[in-house]
């Protein structure tokens, strides 16, 4: 099934020229009918995935992504709207450009040679490699000669088939699955959950999800960088050079470096959880807050050890903590919440300590009075970090599979279904990392656990 999602209208798109500072939103003279044609229907159509590389709905309900982003600035270029059809794979997403679908596609594709005969390509805008990513403790070969030795799979019309069938010539007995009904995000957990042994996947997707599956080990590149880009019709040659013109006064502004730096900046491989370090903080920092948590918990019918393990999760207690999407503070808030919280400095503890407070309780407020303590707590904390859209999408999608949305832990199994393309595509908030927020309420509970026993309360 494809969802279509309409952004809004790009007059001048705020958030992406003004942090990159492009100039305002003058139009050339289009003089090709693709152009042209665009201009009269007043939109841009766009092919993309919905993945945390391309296009998603973040904690706010908002449009995100790197894709996402990239491409609403140049809409804003051309004087129209951009228009997102999603798509549930690659395979997908080229059927459906061959098939004059969309005016473009922009989901994380590799600019290979086979694709070249069939399609135009805009610039590059990304560099990546291929990488082989098998399971820590599990099959893994030593060299390229071993891949015949485990079981492989990718996604179909990939530009990782293409290059495992030239290994192919040189290694005959090597075999692979293709799936064309799951995305690279989905083959990566098959592997995490050992029901594949190894999978391939470029590097800026295996950097992203290692933070949700730490034992996906990378154990060889497979290919030289290769570069991302924009793919279109053959026959969109004006198209294509609006957006290289386009391109060239972007990378000139800074515009590339500011979106890899939100997307992919510093992006964190999960560790476990450092108990040694956690009760060093305990007894070095937490005094220092603790009144705070204490104030802030009792305004708002909170556990201040609840408030604390939440503070630590979110930033380890580290009142100036930074995040590359935008996210900061004490207790994390996006720049939206922090505003609608009256927090005018999120890098005030007191303030984000406060501020956090009241954002979890007006989430807990706003769940059904259906759903009792504790479980709505737990659901509440998964809000505040996945965004209460996406909780209602998983509280609905809950009752469709006969699980009970008000009890934690059966609503707890069916928030990673977000991540599959069968059931978010139906889905009003569509994909989201559904195992952040199970992984995000354990970890708060156990760092409660841990402190309630270090204080002896």
């Amino acid at each position: 099934m494809t969802r279509h999602s309409t952004t809004l209208p790009s007059a001048c798109l705020a958030l992406v020229l003004a942090v990159a500072g492009l100039s305002g939103c003058e139009r050339a003279p289009h003089t090709s009918p693709e152009l042209a044609a665009i201009e009269q229907r007043g939109e841009l159509v766009v092919l993309t995935r919905n993945a945390p590389t391309t296009y998603y709905f973040d904690r706010d309900g908002e449009p995100a992504g790197f894709e996402y982003d990239l491409i609403s600035g140049f809409a804003a270029q051309l004087g129209v709207t951009p228009r997102f059809v999603i798509k549930d794979s690659i395979d997908e997403i080229v059927r459906a450009l061959a098939a004059g679908e969309g005016d473009l596609a922009a989901a994380g594709l590799t600019r290979t040679s086979r694709r070249q005969e069939q399609f135009l390509f805009g610039p590059a805008y990304m560099q990546v490699q291929q990488q082989l990513v098998c399971r820590r403790g599990g099959p893994a070969p030593a060299d390229l000669e071993g891949l015949s030795g485990v079981s492989l799979m990718v996604t179909a019309s990939s530009s990782y088939v293409e290059r495992l069938e030239e290994l192919r010539e040189q290694f005959p007995e090597l075999t692979w699955e293709e799936r064309a009904d799951l995305a690279t995000e989905q083959i990566l957990e098959k592997v995490w959950n050992r029901e594949v042994d190894c999978a391939v996947a470029d590097s800026n997707i295996v950097a992203i999800n290692r933070r949700y599956y730490p034992e996906l080990l990378v154990i060889m590149p497979l290919t030289e960088e290769e570069p991302l880009a924009w793919m279109l019709p053959p026959e969109s040659r004006g198209l294509a050079r609006a957006i290289e013109r386009w391109f060239v006064g972007m990378e000139d502004e800074g515009l590339l470096t500011v979106l890899n730096g939100r997307y992919y900046g510093h992006v964190e491989i999960f560790d476990y959880v450092d108990l040694a370090r956690y009760q060093r903080r305990i007894r070095s920092l937490l005094p220092r807050y603790r009144p705070h948590f204490e104030a802030a918990a009792e305004a708002h019918e909170l556990s201040w050890t609840l408030l604390a393990a939440q503070a630590y999760q979110e930033s380890h207690w580290n009142p100036s903590a930074r995040s590359p999407t935008g996210v900061r503070g004490m207790m994390m808030l996006t720049l939206r919440t922090a505003s609608d919280l009256g927090v005018d400095n999120r890098l005030d503890p007191v303030q984000s300590i406060h501020g956090g407070a009241r954002y979890l309780a007006d989430l807990r407020r706003r769940l059904p009075e259906s759903i009792q303590e504790p479980d709505r707590t737990w659901i509440a904390l998964a809000a505040y970090n996945i965004g209460m859209g996406h909780v209602f999408d998983a509280r609905g999608l809950a009752r469709d599979l006969g699980r009970d949305p008000d009890r934690w832990v059966e609503f707890r199994e069916v928030l990673p279904l977000l991540a599959q393309p069968q059931y978010h595509r139906n889905l009003r908030f569509g994909y989201a990392r559904g195992n952040e927020p199970v992984e995000y309420v354990r970890r708060i509970r156990n760092y409660e656990d841990i402190l309630i026993r270090s204080l002896g309360e």
